[in-house]
């Protein structure tokens, strides 16, 4: 890959160790974390490897100094195997450490450890890497910029031709974005890697974060309610019915708490916080998160689905489809320095996207996966939602997109609203 193409991450990890004495990349096993943190170390400690294992879990307790010995910046891989090193690594960096003397990287949260993130400020970045994005993968040919949507608006210039059809669309929801899946020309051998990812988390990886063994028919029963409830606010007591109904899996909400709350701790799921405008009117915004996985694959196995399921069934197919945008979109706001929201408000008025930038500014995005009518319809909520912005305490949307699945053409309509494939997108 070129720089041209070069990962999110690897940008912001270059970016970050000139500012901070440690770096942890976190995200789900196999996106690329180790990869991504080998190009920039020095030294490499690899806590889990088999042979050493035992011994680094000892030493960490014993004398954590030498695990943190040679050259920087040094690279400690799944770090969270010994979560002491946490504090052995913030004293190194207080006592002449200096920016960009560590890299840590880490597959899962330890459980309990809020008040150790704390005893970090100042001292550690953090970067959530993730699956790739379409840009970053080279299926999208990245000649629509949202950062020149925030900078340059460029009306009705703008024009970008998406070479994805319906089944490469499909195709891809179903592969994800895993590297390694990525890299294979067969795409049946692409497929399983999300296949053999799913089954991982099921039998072995849901339970590793915090040493909890969690039964795997229930963790099956619970991804499939989180897949059929993608892009919705469900409650817990919604999935737990959800669950009861499709699967005759009894469970109480605090077991159904306990295992989302486990699968956030491994990066499969990753649900979209509210956001929180300044309205003219006093209409109520909800506030409830909606559901994601962190990779559309994920929800795909989930499911059982193939590619041509999905073409067949264009209702879950535009629910894996807003997955994937998602996905996309965050990555694409950690590239500009924003994040990203969705917004529903009491009298349903919702929308699928904001991506806020730190200065201020945001654009508002729908997510459509074909045709006329539902463009139509996501541009006349777009419209709306910038015409209840309150300018006077905010400012108004940088832009306004449509942000589409099989449409070949990326235009602006005269309304102003922007109309854009996901293969023609970049950060």
């Amino acid at each position: 890959m070129d720089d041209y193409r070069k990962r999110v991450a690897d940008r912001l990890l270059a970016k970050k160790l000139k500012s901070a004495g440690a770096v942890l990349i976190e995200g789900p096993k196999w996106c690329g974390k180790t990869t991504t943190a080998e190009q920039m170390a020095e030294s490499i400690l690899y806590m889990d490897n088999p042979d050493r294992r035992e011994q680094n879990l000892r030493m960490a307790e014993i004398k954590p100094s030498i695990l943190l010995s040679g050259e920087k910046p040094r690279l400690i891989d799944e770090w969270q195997i010994a979560p002491s090193l946490w504090d052995s690594i913030r004293f190194a960096v207080d006592h002449g450490g200096g920016e960009g003397s560590f890299i840590l990287t880490g597959s899962s949260v330890p459980a309990g450890l809020s008040k150790t993130w704390h005893s970090g400020t100042g001292r550690f970045a953090r970067i959530r890497m993730r699956t790739m994005s379409l840009y970053e993968s080279g299926e999208s040919n990245g000649e629509v910029s949202i950062k020149s949507l925030f900078e340059d608006n460029p009306g009705e210039s703008l024009a970008s031709a998406s070479a994805i059809g319906i089944e490469s669309l499909a195709y891809l929801v179903c592969r994800g974005g895993w590297p390694r899946a990525v890299l294979k020309s067969d795409m049946e051998t692409a497929l399983d890697q999300a296949l053999n990812y799913y089954e991982s988390v099921v039998t072995t990886d849901i339970s590793r974060s915090d040493g909890v063994k969690r039964n795997e028919q229930r963790t099956r029963a619970l991804m499939r309610s989180y897949a059929r409830n993608q892009g919705t606010q469900a409650s817990i007591r919604a999935l737990r019915a959800d669950m009861e109904a499709h699967d005759s899996v009894s469970i109480d909400e605090d077991t159904v708490s306990s295992y989302i709350n486990a699968l956030k701790r491994i990066f499969v799921i990753e649900d979209l916080p509210a956001w929180k405008p300044s309205l003219r009117s006093k209409t109520v915004i909800r506030t409830s998160d909606t559901r994601y996985f962190s990779d559309p694959s994920i929800a795909a196995q989930a499911l059982g689905i193939v590619p041509k399921d999905l073409i067949y069934d264009l209702n879950t197919f535009g629910l894996m489809f807003e997955t994937m945008c998602i996905r996309d979109l965050r990555i694409y706001a950690d590239a500009l320095g924003g994040r990203l929201y969705h917004y529903r408000d009491k009298s349903g008025l919702e929308c699928d996207a904001v991506l806020h930038l730190n200065n201020g500014d945001y654009g508002l995005i729908e997510i459509k996966l074909c045709g006329d009518t539902l463009i139509e319809h996501g541009a006349k909520t777009l419209k709306e939602l910038a015409g209840r912005i309150d300018t006077g305490r905010m400012h108004a949307p940088s832009f306004l997109m449509v942000l589409t699945g099989t449409d070949s053409y990326a235009y602006q309509r005269k309304d102003g609203v922007y109309v854009v494939p996901l293969g023609c997108l970049r950060d």
